[in-house]
């Protein structure tokens, strides 16, 4: 399937994309295009529109695109993926409802990417994943030690 959202990754930009070829599409075709022309561009393509204004798989009230695609994917009886999108959802909106400590870390290691001088979407996504295959390792221990909201967390 093909799958559209704005350019200049963001962290939902790089966490979604992860998620969806994980766990929701393996032979996703990821496309990155400005934000004026991502409906126009998507319906062209016939992808699937993600993290854009209003749009399914996007933000919606105190979730985060990563979550909704949780949630209408039926992932959310993974409940490391449940952590990493709270994880996720901190460091992207600082959802002040959830306070999740790690989301600082993620924010501030999304940051380094900026500056590291990738080209394009493209490349930072296939720099980037590698973080989030370490930080569902993490949330998968968390839930195995019984700790379901992070390690900083009661």
């Amino acid at each position: 399937m093909k799958w559209i959202t704005h350019d200049h990754e963001g962290i939902d930009r790089v966490a979604c994309p992860w998620l969806i070829a994980r766990f929701v599409d393996r032979e996703a075709e990821f496309h990155f295009v400005p934000a004026d022309k991502v409906k126009a561009q998507g319906k062209g393509l016939g992808a699937i529109r993600f993290d854009v204004a209003d749009v399914e798989l996007g933000q919606h009230v105190h979730s985060c695109s990563f979550e909704s695609i949780l949630r209408i994917y039926g992932l959310t009886g993974d409940h490391a993926l449940v952590l990493l999108g709270k994880i996720v959802n901190d460091a992207d909106t600082g959802n002040a409802l959830l306070n999740q400590p790690e989301g600082a870390g993620l924010n501030a290691i999304a940051e380094g990417f900026r500056h590291l001088g990738y080209k394009d979407d493209r490349e930072v996504n296939a720099a980037e994943w590698i973080v989030y295959d370490a930080l569902y390792a993490y949330c998968q221990e968390m839930v195995r030690q019984g700790k379901p909201n992070g390690a900083f967390k009661p």
